[in-house]
């Protein structure tokens, strides 16, 4: 039987500092909404966009970012000034999440962090998709101490930089680093739409090299933790266990969003592009203007992207950019398998006619 708990057991848990939203980490978050929403990788258009390769401004932006942050983030760690945080390789879980991932990704056409960006900006459809992750993100923390033992034996904590000798790991790192942002010059040849997207690389880089620090935050940059987190915060349900295994990331993730969605608001605001909208363009050219369909697909996007980030532990800021940094197994493998499913899904789900 799935252990319950109730609200006010979970409110004594929660310290006082978990509702704090101290000004740094708002701060922190809001500048992690600046970056995305100025080259507007927020955006449903430019998500699905890449699903479909119509649009490639977040692959050039991730491959910047990542090959520019492993360079970034080992120098930080061979100094000493901060630490791994490399998520443990579940194979079961990263396999299976990462799939779910891809799926709701390509369908919702949000991550988690970009759904509270867009929220800001009034996007409804972000907001739907905010309560199906919520409901995924609760699902999870419901079954997590039956369906725990079935992602799989935990294989460690494993990166490239603790499987090779140092002269071969630098090696190896200036070459992949390297050929990362190589790879998102080349892809800015086909698709030459501006700069803003290195600028936000850059932002996105240097934002998660200083979040690494332990005197700033000593956090790696993340967003999916705060779901469940929220959720099992509103509704007093789910896995003690598993309450006790998020708490703290999730309450410090939950602000960090917070700041997102203030600058995702704040900007479109400035920047009078401040509407509600329900359905986005690019969906309407696949599956029409209907507000009831493309709420229910945002829904289940939402569901699946959330149950997917909690059974491989992470999404694409703290699993594929981060643990991409840090060259973790664990990501990588995660990172490979969403961005096969999430082209394959896109290919089959935004064909004309598709959904009935």
């Amino acid at each position: 039987m799935t252990e319950n708990f109730s609200l006010k057991k979970l409110s004594h848990t929660l310290s006082l500092s978990s509702w704090d939203l101290p000004v740094t980490t708002l701060f922190l978050g809001f500048l992690f909404g600046m970056f995305l929403q100025y080259a507007r990788l927020n955006r449903f258009d430019t998500i699905a966009g890449m699903a479909l390769l119509r649009n490639f401004s977040v692959a050039k932006t991730m491959a910047f970012a990542i090959g520019l942050g492993m360079l970034l983030m080992q120098a930080e760690i061979q100094m000493g000034w901060a630490s791994d945080h490399i998520k443990p390789l579940i194979l079961f879980g990263i396999v299976g999440g990462g799939v779910l991932f891809g799926m709701g990704m390509a369908i919702l056409g949000y991550c988690p962090g970009t759904l509270a960006i867009s929220l800001g900006q009034g996007s409804l459809d972000a907001l739907v998709g905010i309560f199906g992750g919520l409901v995924g993100a609760l699902l999870f923390a419901v079954v997590f101490p039956l369906f725990s033992p079935l992602l799989g034996p935990d294989l460690g904590s494993m990166s490239l930089r603790g499987s090779l000798s140092p002269t071969t790991f630098w090696v190896t790192l200036v070459l992949l680093g390297g050929g990362l942002m190589g790879v998102a010059f080349a892809l800015h040849r086909v698709d030459p739409r501006g700069w803003s997207w290195l600028y936000a690389a850059v932002g996105l880089t240097l934002l998660n090299v200083v979040l690494d620090l332990p005197a700033i935050a000593g956090h790696p940059m993340g967003a999916s933790t705060a779901f469940p987190w929220l959720a099992m915060t509103l509704t007093g349900v789910g896995a003690p266990s598993y309450w006790h295994k998020i708490a703290e990331p999730g309450a410090w993730e939950f602000r960090f969003l917070v700041g997102a969605f203030l600058a995702g608001l704040f900007f479109s605001l400035i920047q009078k592009e401040f509407r509600f909208k329900a359905v986005p363009d690019l969906w309407q050219e696949y599956h029409g203007g209907s507000v009831t369909r493309r709420f229910f697909w945002a829904f289940v996007g939402g569901v699946l992207l959330l149950f997917g980030a909690r059974m491989a532990g992470g999404c694409t800021s703290g699993h594929i950019i981060s643990g991409g940094m840090q060259l973790a197994y664990s990501s990588l493998l995660f990172a490979l398998v969403v961005f096969l499913t999430f082209l394959t899904t896109g290919r089959l789900f935004y064909r004309q006619g598709r959904v009935g």
